[in-house]
């Protein structure tokens, strides 16, 4: 049997990482710059995350959740005073895709309505909104039997607001800052908007925070520098710094009745250790903080060099738009300079590290990058 070739991969073998470094079978460091599509938050090979993991491994490793976890409750209080949402509830699952799923689905139970909005050049997983970056301004899109999409232009607030006033919409959901779509930032004042839109409507607001969560922005998510609260956030990614994990955020004015949702390996003991070492490491090294500060640094110094079109991006999420197309340069900074990086579209390098890069390293990539550059 041989794999399913859907993803063009790159014909380096990884057998080894460190902080912001990856090495290949050959020996070759290489600075990581995309963390695994932003999974890495805290670091390749934390001492704290593996120990954490291997204690649990040792002890038990997996069941499933048919029975109490104390770790589920312990992850639920500690993740709550974090972000700032000690009263909302948690639902724990595997994945970013299966968490929007899950969060679309508990809008449909709370209002009983079924059309959903979403934005251009959005990208929510590959089953609850299967439509992903169109630059069309307004498509009507069937996803399942039960369930539209309506896709607006991104900030664009009169025509959110013409939309959510018809009162037939079940939830927005938009992503903090999006990821697939090319680092595109929604505005303080259209999420603003937004949220008293959807509020007046009795619309369930949803927050994608798959990429964006978790510290990256320079705050926990990246929502939080708008100043407002939805109804449900979804996690994954950067929570289990690689694991496979997914959460919902959801709001008290959600009730829980059994049977209402389920999964078999959400939640699982190796998880909820895996999440608990990144909440120690993010708290005890203060990586949002770093984020932060190490972002602005890179933002400012980006900004400088004139072969960029456009910069932009917040905390550790940023995105270098070209006028041409960016393969070669992309493949070039790889191979010749030793930095991995991701990509949106055909033009965009997406730089997602993990939150421990430092200034030092930050410097390191820009001097590399400007190489590749001429």
């Amino acid at each position: 049997m041989k794999l399913f070739d859907v993803y063009p991969l790159f014909d380096i073998n990884i057998v080894r990482g460190k902080g912001c470094h990856v090495w290949d079978e050959q020996g070759t460091e290489y600075l990581d710059l995309y963390g695994g599509h932003a999974v890495i938050s805290i670091g390749h090979a934390h001492p704290h995350y593996v120990e954490m993991i291997s204690k649990q491994v040792a002890t038990l490793g997996f069941y499933s959740n048919s029975v109490i976890n104390k770790l589920q409750v312990q992850l639920a209080e500690r993740l709550g005073k974090a972000c700032g949402y000690d009263d909302y509830q948690l639902f724990l699952i595997n994945s970013g895709a299966e968490a929007n799923e899950n969060a679309l689905k508990l809008a449909s139970f709370h209002n009983g309505r079924t059309r959903i909005i979403s934005f251009a050049k959005a990208f929510h997983g590959r089953t609850s909104l299967a439509v992903e970056v169109t630059d069309n301004p307004k498509i009507i899109a069937p996803v399942n039997a039960n369930r539209h999409v309506t896709y607006l232009p991104l900030n664009d607030t009169e025509a959110m607001k013409a939309e959510l006033r018809k009162g037939d919409v079940c939830a927005v959901i938009i992503e903090g800052i999006q990821g697939v779509g090319g680092i595109q930032l929604p505005t303080d004042d259209f999420m603003q908007a937004l949220r008293e839109e959807c509020t007046a409507a009795g619309t369930v607001l949803i927050l994608d925070e798959i990429q964006s969560g978790y510290g990256r922005s320079g705050k926990f998510f990246a929502h939080q520098y708008a100043g407002i609260r939805p109804d449900m956030i979804t996690v994954a990614k950067g929570i289990g710094n690689g694991f496979p994990m997914g959460a919902v955020l959801i709001s008290p004015e959600f009730k829980p009745v059994y049977g209402q949702l389920g999964t078999t390996f959400g939640g699982n003991h190796l998880a909820c250790a895996a999440a608990l070492a990144v909440l120690d490491v993010i708290e005890g090294e203060g990586l949002i903080e770093n984020a932060a500060r190490v972002g602005t640094y890179l933002l400012e110094e980006l900004k400088k060099l004139p072969q960029i079109k456009d910069v932009r991006g917040r905390g550790l999420m940023i995105g270098l738009e070209f006028e041409q197309p960016i393969k070669e340069l992309r493949t070039r900074l790889l191979k010749e300079q030793h930095v991995f990086t991701g990509v949106s579209g055909t033009n965009v390098v997406r730089l997602l590290p993990p939150l421990c890069l430092s200034m030092d390293e930050a410097n390191r990539f820009l001097e590399r990058f400007a190489k590749v550059l001429g």
